[in-house]
């Protein structure tokens, strides 16, 4: 499988805008970090997981050229405000993106984004296709998905098992019987926020935490926020099978 990281950053990316924090002043390009995104190739199949607004920036950057499938961890706008942009992948190979997601997502993308899935269209093809999931493996273009239930702060969103990938974000609390869909994981992706408590996402400490009961062989952090300070001095912190990727 290859991974790429589109962005590891929190919902205001980094840096922030106006802030004169010592991270979003640091001349280190590791601590520009855009809105969290992933895009998987696997067996030829291309699956992006969230679509935030920073994904024409992202592909561009990265050379995306089709997408196969969208899976969204939950409806905040810094993981949909891109779904706009995937029109593009759409008019280029005239191929309907399933979107896979929680029913009360698919809801609100119809409601907030209304000309995405209207009916009469100039287009030949429907931008999307969509497929409500629940705490059951499902199937995409020949890859079985495994969702891994959590809570963001009390909203329960998904994270996703793909193989030996485990990609998580916005998480604050996951029950053992969902770390138990974890364990096995070769690479765990999970959301450290900041070095303090926060009522919504996991702290430094807590995504160690996690990382520990997985105990993969290797595990990156996302959703990072300016608070937890510049990407070398927190490099030097964490346990050698822990790091914070470098965009």
């Amino acid at each position: 499988m290859d991974i790429t990281f589109l962005g590891t950053g929190s919902s205001q990316g980094i840096p922030v805008i106006a802030c004169t924090c010592s991270t979003c002043r640091s001349p280190d390009a590791r601590d520009h970090r855009l809105r969290s995104a992933i895009h998987l190739i696997d067996h030829g199949k291309s699956i992006l997981i969230d679509s935030g607004p920073d994904l024409r920036q992202q592909a561009l950057g990265t050379k995306i050229d089709r997408i196969d499938a969208l899976l969204l961890t939950h409806e905040h706008r810094d993981h949909i405000g891109g779904l706009d942009e995937m029109r593009s992948f759409v008019y280029k190979h005239k191929k309907t993106i399933p979107i896979y997601a929680s029913a009360r997502v698919l809801t609100r993308l119809q409601r907030e984004c209304a000309y995405l899935f209207a009916k009469k269209s100039c287009q030949s093809k429907p931008n999307f296709s969509l497929y409500p999931i629940d705490n059951d493996p499902f199937e995409v273009e020949g890859l079985n998905i495994v969702p891994i239930r959590v809570y963001h702060n009390s909203l329960p969103i998904w994270g996703f098992r793909v193989g030996q990938l485990t990609y998580i974000t916005d998480a604050k609390y996951i029950t053992e019987g969902e770390i138990d869909k974890i364990r096995g994981t070769t690479i765990l992706i999970v959301n450290a926020l900041q070095r303090a408590p926060h009522p919504a996402h996991f702290s430094l400490d807590e995504a160690l935490s996690l990382a520990q009961q997985v105990n993969a062989p290797r595990t990156y952090l996302t959703h990072i926020s300016h608070h937890l300070g510049p990407h070398q001095e927190v490099s030097k912190e964490l346990p050698c099978v822990v790091q914070p990727p470098s965009s």
